[in-house]
């Protein structure tokens, strides 16, 4: 089997039993690796999303479909589904927001035997950014509220020009991913730009 993940190309190789006997006899031109082409995203949410992967079609006959393996840990696939058939493409479900995610491909053929793993891919799917409004007392302090994605915890930073920002405190959405900050030294300064940051 013939395939490509990305940029970088693989060498293919022929998995072993031990004893030495490849692992699928009729697939000898063992994937060389799956590249993933595509990787189809929403926009960034805060609860769970799905992904859509693709990846190039191996030349080898005797395909029967492919094994996705993915988990949170480089190398390290705890999670796993089938897509059967001619197809270059799967959707995974149920995957978070924030958390690094790798995958690897395998071809499998009727017996179930398996091609070696393509190389690895990896995504991470960003939260969104909180959304704030400011409520400023003339001469007072400033109350920052807003919404972000619950549990998070966001760096509020201020500045006076828009080019140095400086973290000026925290803070955490409630479980309703309601925030508030308030800025008891905005009186200090004859004007004061705010932003979060993750």
């Amino acid at each position: 089997m013939q395939t490509s993940l990305n940029k970088n190309k693989c060498p293919a190789r022929a998995g072993t039993r031990p004893g030495g006997r490849p692992r699928i006899r009729g697939l000898a031109k063992v994937l060389a690796g799956i590249l993933f082409c595509a990787l189809l995203h929403t926009p960034a949410q805060a609860g769970p999303y799905s992904l859509t992967l693709g990846w190039n079609a191996s030349a080898s006959t005797g395909v029967t479909g492919y094994r996705i393996y993915y988990g949170t840990a480089s190398g390290n696939y705890t999670n796993s589904l089938t897509a059967v058939g001619n197809v270059t493409a799967a959707t995974i479900s149920g995957l978070a927001a924030g958390v690094t995610y790798y995958f690897a491909v395998t071809a499998i053929n009727a017996s179930g035997l398996a091609s070696t793993f393509s190389n690895q891919a990896s995504y991470v799917q960003a939260l969104p950014a909180a959304q704030m409004q400011i409520q400023a007392v003339a001469g007072g302090p400033v109350a920052l509220t807003g919404t972000g994605t619950a549990g998070q915890t966001y760096n509020i930073q201020a500045s006076q020009d828009l080019v140095a920002w400086a973290v000026i405190g925290t803070a955490t959405a409630n479980a309703g991913g309601a925030l508030t900050f308030t800025d008891s030294n905005a009186a200090n300064f004859p004007q004061r730009f705010y932003r979060t940051q993750q």
